[in-house]
């Protein structure tokens, strides 16, 4: 759905090493970017690429997770068979050698291979890594995650429009700033990024917008973790605003906030100005419970509402990240609190995650210090699949209640509400139908999280993970035309269906006054009695503590 923001990062570094000539005057060095989730990595081909020019290049892995490291090794191992050079960076990379002993989850398998490992970040290193290449001299590991650096000035992220065309909606991405000061165990960014913050100038921001102009293209997806708290926040969307209201370059934008970005003075209305369609928000939980077994500490469930009202009042669409697996959860638990989140917030979309202790995370090393079993399987660490124990479920129940709570959420009923939320409140029908038809199909159909999708899956019978059987093409192909028409044929099913709804909705006199309790201003008591507070221990005492608080305020301001 988006291009990788790594790939596009390195791309930007390559191309300013390749327009300073830092190989000399005499070297050209030519950039191929390939991005796996909607390009074919042709390896017969670039192998034989390689060969016309004497095996004089290099192989660079970018931005591999854990999930996607077997996959990285399967595609390294043909061009170290041929003696190419094969660097590997990367999430996965840099959060084992930051949290554990350097040869933990497979990275002896690199050294074994011969793959050249790269820690941290390229900023300013790349060019002794392409030096490096250039002389057949690699070295075996550059590890630069203690020394993270200033990314203001640096090369902006930019991939040119042929890649970026392969991705729905023709947008891309770029960082703002990176590293974050919170200590939410199951995240590897404050390991492999640091938390401290470091940050991109409007300027850069706006070299990097007018840069994809000029190739037409003009959404982007803002990956900071939490551009909240981005302190150059209100300096870019200033820059944003000028873009689009001086410029006239038509801005979509999508960024990433935590909880409580409402409470910062005009960061929503800038933020609808700026050109901002949809907000992502680590929601995470509805229970303070799990949140704080976590070290989510900053996620206040009695912000939740005013928060989401806050956006829904610029009619931009809200999307949550909702993980599932926490320790307090149980199938019921879970069944209920979808339940409650469909009632009580004005949620738009809901991802669903399990929580899975990632290689560079905190939850990871603990387990892994203790000795706990945790799959070995490295290609399951993709948030959508069961790692290890559970306290309050077995492993079938946690997996069967992932699947299940799709399902739980885009129920055909509750589509129609989102759709009677989305008139009411100005939010665009036609983007909002677009993530539904997506959402509640993709993980029924394709088995997969509806942000690896796309319109159609590239698979080829002689590519398969090595020790599999090849599988028979009189067999394949057939199967894979008749599972293709299927799939497609419940995609116009549901897009039809939607789409009828909508239109019905919208031409509907009515709908503009629909009002419901996710959509009800939040009461003088703080919607105290609302199921979100009271259906748990958290809750509940979440309530008392706002209380406490605030007649501790009162009577400060009364004295």
């Amino acid at each position: 759905m988006i291009p990788s923001n790594s790939l596009a990062a390195v791309y930007g570094i390559a191309t300013d090493c390749a327009d300073r000539e830092i190989l000399g005057s005499d070297v050209a060095i030519d950039i191929m970017a390939i991005d796996e989730t909607n390009t074919r990595v042709d390896i017969p081909a670039l192998l034989a690429k390689l060969r016309q020019h004497d095996n004089f290049g290099m192989i660079a892995l970018i931005g591999v997770q854990s999930n996607q490291y077997p996959r990285a090794l399967d595609i390294a191992r043909p061009f170290r068979d041929a003696k190419m050079a094969v660097a590997m960076g990367g999430f996965h990379v840099s959060g084992c050698l930051a949290m554990l002993d350097g040869s933990a989850v497979e990275l002896d398998a690199c050294r074994e291979m011969g793959i050249s490992m790269f820690a941290g970040e390229a900023e300013g290193r790349f060019e002794a890594v392409l030096r490096d290449a250039a002389s057949g001299q690699l070295a075996p590991l550059y590890d630069f995650l203690k020394d993270m650096p200033g990314i203001e000035g640096s090369p902006v992220p930019f991939l040119p429009k042929q890649y970026v065309e392969h991705t729905m909606g023709l947008s891309t991405s770029f960082d703002a700033g990176r590293g974050c000061p919170y200590q939410c165990s199951f995240c590897t960014i404050i390991n492999v990024q640091g938390r401290k913050s470091r940050f991109r100038s409007a300027d850069d921001v706006e070299k990097l917008v007018r840069m994809n102009w000029t190739h037409g293209v003009h959404k982007f997806f803002i990956t900071d973790d939490n551009f909240a708290r981005n302190r150059e926040w209100e300096a870019i969307f200033d820059r944003l605003i000028s873009l689009r209201e001086k410029d006239g370059i038509p801005l979509g934008l999508m960024i990433q906030v935590d909880t409580l970005c409402h409470k910062i003075e005009n960061f929503v209305e800038k933020a609808k100005r700026a050109g901002v369609t949809r907000v992502f928000i680590g929601l995470e939980n509805v229970n303070p419970d799990n949140l704080a077994a976590a070290k989510k500490r900053q996620n206040k469930i009695t912000e939740y509402r005013k928060m989401l009202l806050a956006w829904k009042a610029q009619g931009i669409m809200t999307l949550a990240g909702y993980i599932l697996g926490f320790p307090s959860d149980t199938p019921e638990t879970i069944r209920r609190d979808i339940a409650i989140i469909q009632e009580e917030l004005p949620l738009d979309i809901i991802e669903f995650f399990n929580l899975t202790p990632l290689p560079g995370s905190e939850d990871h090393q603990g387990l892994w210090r203790k000795r706990v079993e945790m799959d070995s399987d490295l290609n399951v660490y993709d948030l959508e699949h069961v790692c290890t124990a559970h306290p309050r479920m077995t492993s079938q129940e946690w997996e069967s209640i992932y699947q299940e709570a799709w399902s739980l959420y885009y129920t055909p009923k509750h589509m129609r509400t989102l759709l009677r939320r989305a008139v009411a409140t100005g939010v665009p029908l036609g983007s909002l139908v677009k993530l539904l038809v997506t959402f509640s199909t993709v993980v029924p159909l394709e088995k997969v999280h509806p942000l690896q999708t796309g319109l159609l899956r590239l698979k080829r019978p002689s590519e398969r993970r090595p020790g599999m059987p090849r599988e028979n093409p009189w067999y394949f192909w057939p199967r894979f035309v008749w599972e293709t028409l299927r799939k497609h044929a419940v995609l116009a099913n549901t897009i039809v269906r939607l789409m009828v709804a909508a239109r019905a909705i919208s031409r509907n006199s009515a709908s503009k006054d629909y009002m419901d309790q996710a959509l009800m201003p939040v009461g003088d008591d703080g919607d105290e009695t609302l199921d979100l507070f009271t259906k748990t221990a958290g809750g509940d005492a979440a309530v008392t503590h706002i209380k406490k608080v605030a007649g501790l305020t009162r009577g400060i301001k009364a004295a």
